[in-house]
C-alpha cells in the first residue's frame, strides 16, 4: 500500500472540517457490481462546524438527530461520546447532483467527530464514511466517499496505480487505487433535475438481472479499464471516445434524462466529450472542454439551462479546518 495521506489529528470541539465533491468519469453504477470506477474530487467543497449544544440540531433544525439519516448514522457510528452537538453546514455542492453532495457532507463530518475522538487515519475514515452514506442510502458502493476522502483520481477495482485501501461489505470488495492527475480541466453542469441514488441503483440492478445483463456489465468493465488507462496515459482521444461509448451505456441502461440529453447535445461544439455523471435519472452532466472552449461551454450549458461549473482536481481529500466557524 502506498501512503493513503495525512491522518485526521485530534482535536477539540470546537472544530471545523471540509471535503471536496466528486466527479465520475468513468463505471458508475458498474461499480456496485464489481466493475472499475474513475472518479476524481473536485474543487467545490462542503464545510461542516460542530460544536457541544444542549439539543442536538443540524442548521438549527433539532428534528434533523432523527429525520436525517446522513446525520442520524454519523452520531450514531462516530460519536461514542453521545453527547448533543449542533451542526451547522456550508457547501457549494449542488444537492441531488450526482456530484457528491452527501458523501462530502458525511466525509466531513465524520472526519470532525474522528478528531473529536482522538483523531482518525484515512483508510478508516473512507471505510466509516462508505458505512454511514451507505446505512442511509440503503445501496451503493464506496466510489463516492473513497473520492472525497482520498482526493485527486482515484480507480476503484481498476489501474496499475499503488493501492491506497480496501473496502469491502459482505461478499463484496473494492481496492482504491491512486491516479496520475492528466491535469485537464473539466466543465459539470447540473440539469436541475433532482435524482434518488438508492432508486437509480436499484433500477439499474434489476436491469442487469435481465438475460443481456452480463453483457452489459462487462462492456461497462472493459470502457472503464480502458478509460482509466487513457486518463493515465493523457489521452485525450481515447478517452473522449470512452466517455461517448459510457454514455450510450448509460442510456441502455435507463438512466438518462431528456435534461440530460439535452445538455450533452448543448455541449458538443465546445467539449470533445459529454456523459451523465452520478446516478443519472436526473443529476447532473461532465464534459472534457475543447482546449481553450471553457467560457463558450460554459455559455454554451448555461443557455441550454445547465447550472455549469468549471472543476478541477481537489488534491486534498477531507479535512480539519484552521478554525471554527459559525457558532
Amino acid at each position: 500500500m502506498s501512503d493513503p495521506g495525512p491522518p485526521i489529528p485530534a482535536a477539540s470541539l470546537p472544530l471545523a472540517a471540509r471535503a471536496p465533491g466528486k466527479c465520475i468519469v468513468f463505471g458508475e453504477h458498474a461499480v456496485v457490481h464489481g466493475a472499475p470506477e474513475l472518479v476524481f474530487a473536485i474543487d467545490l467543497e462542503t464545510q461542516v462546524f460542530v460544536r457541544p449544544a444542549e439539543t442536538a440540531s443540524l442548521n438549527h433544525d433539532p428534528a434533523a438527530a432523527a429525520s436525517n439519516p446522513y446525520f442520524a448514522r454519523a452520531l450514531a457510528s462516530a460519536w461514542a461520546d453521545g453527547s448533543p452537538l449542533a451542526v451547522q453546514t456550508v457547501s457549494r455542492i449542488p444537492r441531488a447532483a450526482g456530484l457528491g453532495s452527501s458523501a462530502a457532507f458525511v466525509a466531513a463530518l465524520t472526519a470532525a467527530l474522528g478528531a473529536a475522538t482522538g483523531g482518525i487515519d484515512r483508510p478508516t475514515l473512507a471505510r466509516r464514511s462508505f458505512e454511514i452514506e451507505r446505512g442511509a442510502q440503503g445501496v451503493g458502493s464506496p466510489g463516492d466517499t473513497t473520492a472525497v476522502v482520498g482526493g485527486g483520481y482515484l480507480a476503484i477495482n481498476g489501474g496499475d496505480g499503488v493501492p491506497l485501501w480496501t473496502v469491502e461489505d459482505g461478499p463484496r470488495r473494492w481496492e482504491v487505487r491512486r491516479v496520475e492527475d492528466p491535469g485537464w480541466i473539466w466543465v459539470v453542469a447540473h440539469s436541475g433535475i433532482p435524482r434518488s441514488t438508492a432508486d437509480a441503483v436499484r433500477a439499474v440492478g434489476t436491469r442487469l438481472a435481465r438475460p443481456d445483463g452480463p453483457r452489459l456489465l462487462e462492456e461497462f468493465r472493459r470502457v472503464a479499464e480502458a478509460g482509466v488507462r487513457a486518463v493515465a496515459r493523457e489521452d485525450r482521444a481515447d478517452t473522449a471516445s470512452l466517455l461517448a461509448r459510457n454514455q450510450e451505456l448509460l442510456r441502455e441502461v435507463g438512466v438518462s434524462h431528456p435534461r440530460l440529453e439535452e445538455l450533452i447535445r448543448a455541449a458538443a461544439p465546445a467539449a470533445e466529450a459529454a456523459k451523465l455523471t452520478g446516478a443519472g435519472a436526473g443529476g447532473s452532466i461532465v464534459a472534457l472542454p475543447v482546449p481553450g472552449q471553457e467560457t463558450d461551454l460554459v455559455r454554451r450549458l448555461a443557455r441550454a439551462g445547465g447550472l455549469a461549473f468549471v472543476v478541477r482536481p481537489a488534491p486534498e481529500g477531507a479535512g480539519l479546518l484552521a478554525a471554527p466557524g459559525p457558532r
